[in-house]
């Protein structure tokens, strides 16, 4: 019973992503869908070349030690501050609030809604403002893309989770990561495309880690997402190049979508957040065409767009 009952509450938390409602719905394969229900680079980071090894052996400890290498490089981590890489920062997500004794979490809304699920399931009440013994900030935020400044953030446990925050390194706040009860979150399935790799870090207050990692266990990253971890966080001729990539793309989304009669309500440069007059209808209207968007259960007016693959704009503008 206990099971059930977490499978239903699980099955009730709005993601982008779900294709197979959609189809289920609305028909089609889904090589024929465009998702733009979730906030991932449509052009993700060529994988490198795989060796028999790779998937057939425990992960190499060396591997992680320059995964981790990599990530300090990529990221500037401070002196002092210590990395954790873990299959998706959704497992992140799902186990830190253990660190710390529940009390009260401020966490503001609109935001994204595993971090509050997750407090509530290790005990904690949410509150969205005042003072707290924990406090979560989405930087930038999703959906509203919100970026958060350091003197808001004054709690003894904080997370910063800064999933989309490689569209925009030069506002990153990992200069806190050192910093005692600090952690700071990375994704890489948003700015690398990866998210099927399921790759993510903790970096932070190093007894914050160490009590991490020993929650997450051993072996928690597989061969294949070491390899192509380090090979990407070095690439940064491919991340510069993206950028200016995702910021074009950015501004030709509201170029096409705000004629139409939407108002630009923030995002950033991997999805798009736009009020309309019926968020339903247009998610109607562009699923007819297979192409899926995002609307969500707090508000008639949000539309949230991620960018297209080249393919696919044409196709999103005739669906308009």
């Amino acid at each position: 019973m206990v099971a059930s009952n977490t499978a239903s509450k699980n099955a009730q938390r709005d993601h982008g992503g779900n294709l197979a409602a959609a189809m289920e719905q609305y028909g089609g394969t889904r090589e024929g869908w465009i998702d733009l229900s979730t906030g991932i680079n449509p052009a993700p980071y060529p994988l490198p070349c795989f060796t028999e090894a790779d998937w057939s052996a425990l992960p190499d400890s060396a591997a992680s030690h320059d995964l981790h290498q990599a990530a300090r490089r990529f990221w500037n981590v401070p002196e002092g501050a210590e990395i954790l890489s873990a299959p998706g920062a959704s497992s992140l997500i799902a186990l830190a609030p253990a660190l710390a004794d529940p009390r009260w979490v401020r966490i503001e809304t609109p935001t994204y809604n595993e971090h509050a699920a997750a407090f509530r399931a290790h005990g904690w009440s949410v509150t969205g403002q005042g003072p707290a013994e924990a406090c979560v900030a989405v930087h930038p935020n999703n959906p509203t893309g919100r970026q958060w400044q350091a003197e808001e953030l004054a709690a003894p446990f904080r997370i910063i989770d800064e999933s989309f925050c490689d569209i925009c390194p030069d506002q990153s706040l990992i200069h806190l990561a050192a910093e005692p009860g600090t952690l700071v979150l990375k994704s890489f399935g948003k700015f690398w495309g990866l998210a099927g790799l399921r790759l993510g870090f903790a970096i932070g207050d190093p007894e914050l880690i160490s009590r991490l990692s020993e929650l997450q266990g051993p072996w928690s990253v597989s061969g294949p997402a070491l390899k192509t971890g380090i090979q990407a966080l070095s690439d940064t001729d491919w991340a510069a190049q993206t950028r200016a990539r995702l910021a074009e793309d950015a501004a030709r989304m509201d170029d096409m979508i705000l004629p139409k009669g939407a108002e630009l309500a923030g995002g950033t440069d991997l999805f798009r957040l736009y009020h309309i007059d019926d968020a339903a209808a247009w998610q109607q209207r562009l699923a007819r065409a297979h192409i899926w968007s995002r609307i969500f259960p707090y508000s008639d007016t949000y539309l949230r767009l991620g960018l297209p693959p080249a393919a696919g704009w044409d196709r999103l503008e005739a669906a308009l």
